[in-house]
């Protein structure tokens, strides 16, 4: 399956080591297999004078014996488990996590639950509505290494 990863460089060779901590699902490499999702997240770059690229990769769809995690939606156990990777607490590990981004729809519902504004009902009252975006991130290594193809980049 493709994926594609927006960054202000190209990106041949991912690694976890540069990615941020206390992100969505935590330390991990984050692609989408949405192309308009990355190419619109490529305007952040442009908009800062940056240059924005493209990373393009397929991955297999099935990897066997590899800890994975779906969230098909945006609801109770995906909000406790992003709770808990935005703020660095303890979490299950996998290896291929997969749902929606908090993007900058649904970041504001779950920064005002983070504060302790909204209840985690009434944040899951909002996020109720959101269709997630989707975003994929890999957080072994080693599966980058073998599994992940580096296809080509594109210049926005």
């Amino acid at each position: 399956m493709r994926f594609y990863h927006t960054s202000n460089t190209i990106v041949s060779e991912p690694d976890v080591r540069h990615s941020r901590k206390h992100l969505d699902f935590g330390l991990g490499f984050y692609l989408t297999p949405l192309e308009k999702q990355a190419r619109d997240y490529g305007l952040r770059f442009i908009r800062r004078g940056e240059p924005a690229i493209l990373n393009i990769y397929e991955l297999p769809d099935e990897i066997a014996d590899i800890s994975r995690k779906v969230f098909p939606a945006y609801d109770g156990e995906w909000l406790d488990y992003v709770t808990a990777c935005r703020k660095g607490l303890p979490h299950k590990q996998y290896y291929i996590i997969e749902g929606g981004i908090a993007d900058d729809q649904v970041f504001d519902t779950v920064d005002l639950y983070l504060q302790g504004i909204y209840t985690r009902e009434q944040a899951l009252d909002q996020l109720q509505w959101k269709k997630p975006n989707h975003q994929l991130c890999i957080t072994s290594q080693r599966v980058i290494d073998h599994f992940l193809l580096f296809v080509e980049s594109v210049t926005l």
